[in-house]
């Protein structure tokens, strides 16, 4: 029987329970600085139903996204040991990273704008910390330990056969998961292929890995068996970075107080509002089912990850006793204090127009990132030598292939004109896909167009087609002259 049904089958009569009962449920700190169990009841409603379409999407991206491939890359690989990083099947490079950089500073406004218009979305629906602890880890807790009053029952008892087996099991379950979930973390680093060779050759082969995987198995056990949701309350900075964002009008979790307040008992065919009476009826669902343990109506607070499972449970409760949903709901504070639409404020429109403008030329640093990327460097000590009239002087060569497809190239000089080029092997230079090609090349210019000791040129690189895909500066060294 629900907390509702005990209340109509009381005639309505009474408290649904009495607050004592759920005391060790308001926040997860004793006075003393003793950490309080949360022992969330299970949610459900049409915002549960939401959070979990997402929650399932985002599961299924996270353990697929590491064996997709585009044009034989991978689709997302970031491989820091070996410098190889892919973003949506593009290569990217040491080299590309003030555009990984732009993209990093787009998205920490975006999470500002997001977090100034919508506050805590990002806590309760997409973030990995809430999508593993309430769509997987806390699911198991009900299914092998049960609801909230089961749970809160087994955590008393004494350490008898069934308090171990199940406590037992779960614990199994969870190292299990943790280790299946750092062993795709790891596939996002060195990829799939690597990782099941890694496994498949044991432990022994390779000592250091099986260290490190271990390491972040241990740490996905503890955060998600036993810190859980005080990674929200005490280690993430988001918490306090939207202390600093959020304003009034600001779209939170928000209990409407004008219309709650004064909390009152249950009663059947009263008229609450004759007797100056709230709408909240002070059932403490909106507590029991909180997952980091506080009391949305006391305001918006720091723990707060916005995840909606007390507008579910206020919403059932409404529902049940006539009353109108949406005591709590998604709104701002203006909303409910001055009764105002929600607006988009001049500071939101500010930093919208900035990542606007930061995304818009991270487009354009994308679309132009060259093809090729071309280096030639005098070997170090050498020098020029005078013969048949020319001077010549040796460069190394560096070419990087960034994109997808075979590349053949060939050199010429830009500037000044008259360069001639004197290839060590053949004038057609193949750069395979995401590969580094090197080789050497002499450069020649009559020595009566030389005027000056050291002097600028310009080298070209083109392609099979004529078009030129990436050009370098360097300097062309000549005997010294004096200039009268």
């Amino acid at each position: 029987m629900s907390e509702i049904e005990e209340i109509e089958a009381r005639g309505g009569q009474g408290q649904v329970l009495d607050p004592e009962t759920y005391r060790d449920s308001i926040g997860t700190m004793e006075q003393s600085g003793k950490r309080k169990w949360v022992f969330p009841r299970k949610p459900k409603g049409k915002y549960t139903n939401y959070r979990n379409i997402v929650s399932y999407i985002l599961l299924i991206i996270y353990f697929t996204v590491p064996f997709i491939k585009i044009n034989g890359n991978p689709l997302i690989l970031f491989n820091v040991i070996d410098r190889e990083f892919f973003i949506f099947g593009q290569p990217f490079y040491p080299q590309d990273f003030f555009i990984l950089t732009l993209g990093a500073i787009a998205s920490l406004i975006f999470i500002i704008v997001f977090t100034i218009a919508f506050g805590r979305i990002f806590c309760g629906w997409i973030c990995p910390q809430t999508i593993f602890m309430e769509s997987i880890f806390r699911k198991i807790d009900y299914l092998i330990e049960g609801d909230r009053n089961k749970q809160m029952k087994l955590d008393r008892q004494e350490w008898n056969s069934e308090k171990i087996w199940k406590r037992s099991l779960k614990w199994t379950v969870f190292i299990i998961i943790s280790l299946i979930i750092t062993h795709f973390m790891f596939m996002y680093i060195v990829g799939y292929k690597e990782v099941f060779n890694i496994v498949s050759q044991g432990p022994f082969a390779h000592p250091t890995n099986f260290m490190v995987m271990i390491l972040f198995t241990a740490a996905f056990y503890f955060v998600f068996a036993w810190f859980r949701e005080q990674v929200c309350t005490l280690v993430c900075p988001y918490g306090r970075l939207q202390g600093v964002l959020i304003d009034k009008d600001t779209i939170n979790v928000f209990y409407d107080f004008k219309r709650g307040e004064n909390r009152s008992k249950w009663r059947k065919g009263e008229d609450r509002k004759a007797a100056g009476k709230g709408d909240c009826i002070d059932c403490h669902q909106c507590v029991v089912v909180c997952p980091t343990g506080i009391d949305i109506r006391d305001g918006q607070q720091l723990e707060c990850v916005n995840c909606t499972a007390c507008i579910d449970a206020c919403d059932e409760v409404m529902e049940k006793v006539g009353l109108p949903k949406g005591l709590i709901r998604y709104a701002s504070e203006n909303e409910i204090e001055k009764q105002t639409p929600f607006k988009f404020t001049g500071r939101m429109k500010g930093f919208a127009i900035l990542l606007l403008v930061l995304v818009g030329f991270l487009g354009y640093l994308l679309s132009s990132r060259g093809e090729m990327e071309a280096k030639f460097i005098k070997p170090a000590g050498s020098t020029f030598f005078v013969r048949d009239g020319k001077i010549t002087n040796t460069y190394n060569y560096t070419f990087l292939n960034k994109t997808n497809d075979k590349k053949v190239v060939t050199i010429k000089v830009i500037e000044p004109k008259h360069g001639e080029i004197i290839y060590s092997a053949s004038s057609k230079i193949t750069v395979e896909r995401d590969k580094i090609s090197k080789g050497t090349i002499n450069i020649s210019f009559p020595e009566n167009e030389m005027k000056l000791s050291k002097q600028n040129i310009t080298i070209g690189v083109y392609d099979m087609k004529g078009k030129l895909v990436d050009s370098y500066q360097t300097y062309f060294e000549g005997p010294f002259k004096l200039q009268f």
